[in-house]
């Protein structure tokens, strides 16, 4: 967790990803991902109905961003994602807590999302908010050709559990 007093430290706040925010969201990308989206993609989840993204600003800091597309009833959960810089800190705790409460302050009652099977923390991260392993997906990351893990949540409730502290 962050090692600053709180009364330091700058709230977390999450908003609406905006056209503004696409040069940090790209860098921060590229520094996390083996196959990373494209500037083009996040235009387009923008712009996409189905689509729900948002950043977490730490004052004038963008820390990372997270996202779902929504399938009938369900949030399929695309990106956690944070800094490099500010990772292992609870930034990404956070970000996951703050998108299922969305989720579910929208009706939905499922999220689902695939995690590399080599990444132990996110997984354990997951588990820890209760995601639980439903399948495997063969060679779903085509660049590594590695498998990633479904897993998935019922979060109907979710909006009424106490939130997972943030940072």
């Amino acid at each position: 967790m962050i090692e600053e007093s709180a009364e330091n430290m700058p709230e977390l706040v999450f908003r609406r990803i905006e056209s503004r925010d696409l040069d940090h969201i790209v860098a921060i990308e590229q520094e996390a991902f083996p196959e990373p989206w494209t500037r083009g993609m996040f235009c387009q989840e923008i712009s996409s109905a189905m689509s729900r993204f948002y950043v977490a600003m730490l004052g004038e800091t963008l820390v990372g961003y997270v996202g779902y597309w929504q399938v009938v009833d369900e949030a399929h959960i695309t990106s956690v994602t944070v800094r490099k810089d500010y990772r292992g800190r609870g930034f990404g705790r956070a970000l996951t807590d703050h998108i299922i409460r969305v989720a579910a302050k929208e009706g939905l009652t499922r999220a689902t999302l695939e995690v590399r099977v080599t990444n132990l923390v996110a997984q354990n991260l997951y588990k820890s908010l209760g995601f639980r392993k439903t399948g495997i997906r063969k060679g779903y990351y085509k660049k590594t050709n590695e498998d990633a893990i479904i897993m998935a949540r019922n979060i109907e409730t979710y909006a009424n559990e106490p939130e997972h502290a943030n940072p």
